[in-house]
């Protein structure tokens, strides 16, 4: 009867003329040209990105001539004079801006002890059921979410029909600030316990077990222990839920209802309702370099936290 280590020598010899197959295709002085093959599908990316944001730059410089629907031969600022100027711009850019701050700090107070306590139970059972909780959310897009807070939070919905029961007359729940900013809060949520789940897993537990026994109680302990540990993935999920937050597009649209838009909206608005694509390319960059103002200040201040690489890591 034939055995599995029968078989060995069988599996050696193909690989020995795989690797000779190989070593023929792609000789031993080739070999530093592979980190730049692996490399070459990002700076791909990349390269489309710097593209597109040079497509949109010179857009920026072009107005709309309102005759033809045509962009300007000639390049111009009135389109930054426009976006820095006009109330409407300022009011949005603002609103977004305060919105995505509040959404970051919500979720980050919401997010820790959610992860903590998945990071740190002893129940199996508990772990998986709070991982279950955590990526569910993951298998349904966000505009079939936003779509599902109007059937909860509406006129009709759920929650007004159980205030109904209890003598309580409708409130109006949707189509405000506070329910995109409620929208928005419960969409980041999975993405900030993710990005601080690294980060708690990797504190000792004999720590806080030392400080326990030094006579800190916990409420010490997390505040001198835990939470200077924590801090990249603080600053990792603070940093992805705020890009995110600050370039939403669809839960402005839908929870507000067309009066609580964001910067993103407002772009959208520009290249498919008034077709100025020269506003819009202007709304964009200003939305990007206000972006990486607010990560290049993070950076600075507090590090990248869990997105930094490599051993210079903060």
């Amino acid at each position: 009867m034939r055995t599995a280590k029968s078989a060995y020598p069988l599996t050696w010899r193909i690989m020995d003329a795989l690797e000779a197959f190989a070593a023929l295709v792609w000789p031993a002085r080739f070999g530093r040209a592979i980190p730049w093959l692996m490399l070459a599908p990002a700076l791909l990316l990349v390269g489309l990105l710097v593209l597109g944001l040079w497509q949109i730059g010179d857009a920026s410089l072009r107005t709309l001539d309102t005759t033809t629907f045509l962009m300007s031969e000639t390049y111009t600022l009135s389109n930054y004079q426009r976006a820095f100027t006009e109330s409407l711009f300022a009011v949005v850019a603002w609103r977004s801006l305060v919105g995505s701050l509040i959404v970051t700090a919500v979720t980050l107070v919401l997010a820790f002890p959610y992860a903590y306590v998945m990071v740190q139970t002893s129940s199996p059972i508990t772990r998986k059921l709070l991982l279950i909780a955590l990526f569910l959310p993951f298998f349904i897009g966000q505009v079939v979410r936003a779509y599902g807070w109007l059937v909860i939070l509406g006129n009709q919905g759920m929650v007004n029909e159980a205030l109904g029961l209890v003598g309580i007359a409708p409130i109006r729940l949707l189509y405000n600030y506070w329910a995109v900013l409620f929208g928005l809060v419960q969409y980041m949520l999975p993405f900030a316990v993710l990005m601080l789940a690294p980060a708690l897993t990797a504190i000792p537990e004999e720590l806080e077990a030392a400080a326990g026994s030094l006579g800190a109680d916990w409420v010490r302990t997390f505040r001198h222990v835990v939470l200077p540990l924590a801090r990249p993935g603080l600053v990792g999920a603070g940093l992805v839920v705020l890009t995110l937050s600050l370039t939403d597009f669809a839960m402005p649209a839908i929870l507000g209802g067309g009066s609580q838009d964001f910067i993103a909206n407002a772009i959208y608005d520009q290249f498919f309702r008034t077709s100025d694509q020269g506003l819009g390319s202007t709304l964009a960059l200003l939305l990007v370099a206000v972006g990486s103002l607010l990560v290049g200040l993070v950076f600075t201040l507090f590090g990248a936290g869990t997105l930094a690489m490599g051993r210079g890591r903060r």
